[in-house]
């Protein structure tokens, strides 16, 4: 785990958390950050807002690199449209907590083991979410990217439900064929 901040007391603070738990490295910029960043950093915990250089650039350079690491944006920026073209894969607005950090870790921990397909439902999932807490119902129902991204999440769980739909009826199957082995 990494954990990103140019504000060292917060920096330290997250680290110190999420080592009660997990390895974590820690970096006071961005460019410490790249530095860090390699392919045994599973999730990396990013301040957005840093001098230099942001954290919006140091996301889209460290998926540049194709690290196969999850990314939490973890700002005292309030969300707007602009992170539904993002790729992060989740977004905590400071003040963050102890238990916020922990099940932001474990959230990211479990979806290393879902598909590609799963893994951007999720992340889409949890932009929309991000919004829809920070935004009114008016102004998500005049943006465009909102509208997308609502679009988008739907596609997505309709594939998982036919998916989960296909994996059933072939486990059906499976127990009708070992109920009747002689007939097939």
């Amino acid at each position: 785990m990494l954990v990103v901040d140019d504000e060292r007391d917060i920096a330290d603070l997250y680290s110190t958390w999420l080592a009660e738990e997990y390895e974590v490295r820690t970096a006071y910029g961005p460019h410490e950050a790249l530095d860090q960043a390699d392919e045994a950093v599973d999730i990396v915990f990013l301040d957005r807002q840093m001098p230099e250089m942001n954290g919006d650039e140091v996301l889209e350079a460290l998926r540049e690199r194709r690290l196969e690491c999850r990314v939490v944006m973890v700002t005292a920026v309030d969300p707007d449209f602009d992170i539904v073209e993002m790729a992060f894969d989740d977004y905590l607005t400071k003040p963050v907590m102890l238990d916020d950090l922990h099940g932001a870790a474990d959230r990211m921990l479990d979806r290393e083991s879902y598909d590609e397909r799963m893994q951007e439902f999720f992340s889409l999932a949890s932009k929309k979410a991000t919004l829809e807490a920070e935004k009114d119902f008016v102004e998500l129902q005049d943006s465009e990217e909102y509208e997308q991204l609502e679009s988008e999440v739907e596609h997505l769980r309709e594939e998982a439900d036919q998916t989960v739909s296909d994996l059933s009826e072939a486990e059906d199957f499976e127990t009708l064929f070992q109920e009747f082995p002689g007939d097939a």
